[in-house]
C-alpha cells in the first residue's frame, strides 16, 4: 500500500505538502514486479510511474534488436511522454531485479501536475531528456536495411517486394532504370542475374526463391517441433486470434501461412470500422500487432510453407506441408481465408504486377502519383483502396458493374468517397480488356447501361473484385460446399456427414478435431471483427474437444474461458 510515507523523502514529491501528498498516495496503485517481469512493452497504454525499489532496464528494438536507452532507479519517475503526446509506450520496461512501483492513472497524474508548478517543471526536464535519448538510440542504431535491386517490370521482383512488405521486413527497393536511384545500387551488381537481394551483411543472393529470402532476412520457414496440440492453417485476422489465444491459453501452437500474415485482410489500406480504432487503421498495421502478440506468447509462426494434405487419425491428425514436411496435432483450425478472384481476361494474368494488381497495399500507393488509377470492385476494400490512392494520384476512377455503388458498400466510405474531388465513382462499368505489351497500358471499359465502349489509359490496374476459397488440397477428407468452403456445426447434419454420437461443437468440420474459422467457414460474415471472433472461439472449442479426449482423473494443459471474450487477456487489436 502506498502511503505518504513511502513518497515523502522522494525528490519529485518535496515540495509538495501533507495535503497533496495524501491525495498522490491515495489515488496511486502499489505494483511489485519480479526479476525478469515487464512493466511496460512498447506500444502498450501507460500511466505515470514513479520506483521504489529496485532497478528497471529501458530498451526499445530497433531494426529486431533491443538496444538499452536508459536504467531507472529508486527515485525515478516516468511514463510522462507518452501521457503528454498522447502516445502509447515507446519502450520496454523490465525489472532487472524485485521492484517496486507506483502507478498513477493518466487523469490523477494530469490533475497533480496542475497542483504543483515545482513538480510540473521537473517533469517536464524529465520528458525532455527522455526525447534526447530516444533521439541518440534511433540516429546511433540505424535499422539494418535490405535492398532489393529489380526493374518494376519484373514479376519476380514484384513477387520479392510484395513479400518482404508484407512480412514488415525493413528494405529499400531499387529500380536500375531509375536515374535517381541508380547512384545508389552498389558497383558490380547490375551486370549480374537480376532481380538481387543484398542482405544487411552485404552478402548478394541472384534470383532468389521467396523462401530463401525469407530464411536468411531470419523468418521461420520451418517448424520447430513434429507434434503440437493445434495447428493453425492461415495467417489472417483468424488464424492470428487463434494463435494469440492457443498461445496464452497454454497449447502447444503452430500457425502456417503460405505468404504473410494478414491474409486478404492484410492488403487493405484502411480499415475504419473495425472495434477499439476511431481513427482506422491499415490491414498491415493490424496483422503486425497481432503477430508481435502471438509470438509473445509463444505461438510457433512459419512462413513461405503451405498444407497440401490433411490425413485424420484416432489420436491426432498430420498435416502434410509443402516439401514433404508432416507434422502431428491434436487438433486443427483451418483459417485459410480466401484469396482475390482474378479478371477473366485474355492476358490478364502477363500483366500481374506489370500495372494490374490484386489487392490495394498501402505500399503501391507512392508507385501512383499523379497517375490515373482505376480500381475494380464496389465493395468497402475498393472503397478504402480509393481514399488511400487519392492522397498519391491525380485522379482515382472506381468501376462498379451494379447500377447503385450502395448496394456493395458502407454509406461511410461512399460519403467519403464523394468528398474527394479527384475520385470518381462509375457505375454500370465493366473492364473487357486489357492493353500493352509488357506493361499494362490500357483498358476497354464496357457501360452496361449506355451499351458503348469506352478506351481509357492507365497503367496501375487494382482489382478487388471478391474472393474464392482455395480449399481444393483438402479433396474429400473434409465436407465443402460447392464452392469450396468448410461445413461446419449444424450444416453438418443435412449431409449426414458426422461420424459421432456427439453433436459437433459449433465451427467443427465433418472430422472430429478439425475445426474451421473465418472467410473459409461456409456462412460466415466477411468482416474482419468476425473472423477475429471465430478465431479466438475455436480455441476454446479445441480446449472442450480436448477435455473429451483425456483419461479420466485428468485435465487438459489448460483450462480455457467460459467464452473467448471473457478471457482477461487482450485482443489480438489491442
Amino acid at each position: 500500500m502506498i502511503t505518504p510515507e513511502c513518497l515523502r523523502d522522494l525528490p519529485l514529491f518535496a515540495e509538495l505538502d501533507d495535503t497533496l501528498l495524501h491525495a498522490a498516495a491515495l489515488d496511486a496503485a502499489d505494483v511489485h514486479l519480479n526479476e525478469g517481469e515487464y512493466l511496460i512493452r512498447e506500444g502498450d497504454s501507460v500511466s505515470f510511474f514513479v520506483l521504489l525499489e529496485g532497478e528497471l532496464a529501458v530498451t526499445k528494438e530497433v531494426g529486431g534488436v533491443p538496444q538499452a536507452v536508459d536504467t531507472y532507479r529508486p527515485g525515478d519517475s516516468f511514463g510522462e511522454l507518452p501521457l503528454l503526446l498522447g502516445t502509447p509506450a515507446t519502450v520496454d520496461l523490465m525489472a532487472l531485479t524485485p521492484a517496486r512501483v507506483m502507478r498513477v492513472e493518466g487523469p490523477d497524474f494530469m490533475a497533480l501536475l496542475g497542483r504543483s508548478e515545482v513538480m510540473a517543471a521537473t517533469v517536464m526536464a524529465n520528458m525532455t531528456r527522455r526525447v534526447g535519448n530516444l533521439q541518440r538510440v534511433a540516429l546511433e542504431t540505424p535499422a539494418p536495411v535490405t535492398f532489393l535491386i529489380g526493374s518494376p517490370d519484373d514479376l519476380h521482383c514484384f513477387e520479392l517486394r510484395d513479400f518482404l512488405s508484407r512480412n514488415q521486413v525493413v528494405f529499400r527497393w531499387l529500380d536500375p532504370g531509375a536515374p535517381a536511384l541508380a547512384c545508389d545500387i552498389p558497383a558490380g551488381i547490375e551486370g549480374g542475374p537480376l532481380p538481387a537481394v543484398i542482405l544487411p551483411g552485404g552478402e548478394v543472393l541472384r534470383q532468389p526463391d521467396v523462401r530463401e529470402v525469407a530464411r536468411r532476412v531470419g523468418l521461420q520457414v520451418d517448424p520447430a517441433l513434429d507434434r503440437y496440440d493445434v495447428v493453425i492453417l492461415g495467417g489472417g485476422p483468424a488464424g492470428l486470434a487463434a494463435a494469440v489465444y492457443g498461445a496464452s491459453e497454454g497449447l502447444c501452437t503452430l500457425l502456417v501461412e503460405k505468404q504473410a500474415p494478414g491474409g486478404q485482410a492484410g492488403t487493405s489500406s484502411r480499415i475504419e470500422n473495425y472495434l477499439g480504432f476511431p481513427t482506422g487503421l491499415s490491414g498491415g498495421e493490424l496483422s503486425a500487432r497481432a503477430l508481435r502478440q502471438a509470438r509473445r506468447f509463444g505461438a510457433e509462426v512459419v512462413t513461405t510453407r503451405e498444407a497440401t494434405a490433411l490425413e485424420p487419425g484416432p489420436d491426432g491428425h498430420t498435416v502434410v506441408l509443402d516439401g514433404g514436411t508432416r507434422v502431428h496435432t491434436r487438433s486443427v483450425v483451418l483459417a485459410l481465408g480466401v484469396e482475390w478472384r482474378t479478371l477473366p481476361l485474355p492476358h490478364a494474368q502477363r500483366f500481374v504486377g506489370r500495372g494490374v494488381w490484386y489487392g490495394a497495399a498501402r505500399t503501391e500507393a507512392p508507385g501512383t502519383r499523379s497517375k490515373d488509377v482505376y480500381l475494380i470492385g464496389g465493395g468497402n476494400s475498393a472503397g478504402q483502396a480509393a481514399l488511400f490512392f487519392s492522397n498519391y494520384a491525380q485522379r482515382v476512377s472506381i468501376l462498379i458493374r451494379a447500377d447503385r455503388v450502395e448496394k456493395g458498400m458502407s454509406q461511410y466510405l461512399i460519403d467519403q468517397l464523394r468528398a474527394k474531388p479527384n475520385v470518381r465513382i462509375c457505375e454500370c462499368c465493366e473492364v473487357t480488356a486489357l492493353h500493352g505489351d509488357s506493361h499494362l497500358r490500357g483498358l476497354t471499359v464496357h457501360h452496361s447501361d449506355t451499351g458503348q465502349d469506352e478506351a481509357v489509359e492507365t497503367d496501375s490496374l487494382f482489382v478487388l473484385i471478391g474472393a474464392d476459397a482455395r480449399t481444393d488440397w483438402l479433396g474429400g477428407v473434409v465436407l465443402r460446399d460447392e464452392r469450396g468452403y468448410v461445413c461446419s456445426g449444424l450444416d453438418l447434419a443435412p449431409q449426414g456427414a458426422w461420424p459421432l454420437d456427439r453433436d459437433p461443437f459449433p465451427l467443427e468440420s465433418s472430422v472430429p478435431g478439425v475445426f474451421v474459422a473465418g472467410d473459409v467457414r461456409r456462412g460466415s460474415v466477411k468482416r474482419v471483427a468476425s473472423s477475429v471472433g471465430e478465431g479466438s472461439m475455436s480455441i476454446a472449442l479445441v480446449h472442450q474437444f480436448l477435455a473429451l479426449r483425456e483419461p479420466a482423473g485428468q485435465t487438459p494443459a489448460a483450462s480455457p474461458p467460459t467464452t473467448p471474450g471473457s478471457s482477461d487477456r487482450p485482443n489480438p487489436s489491442d
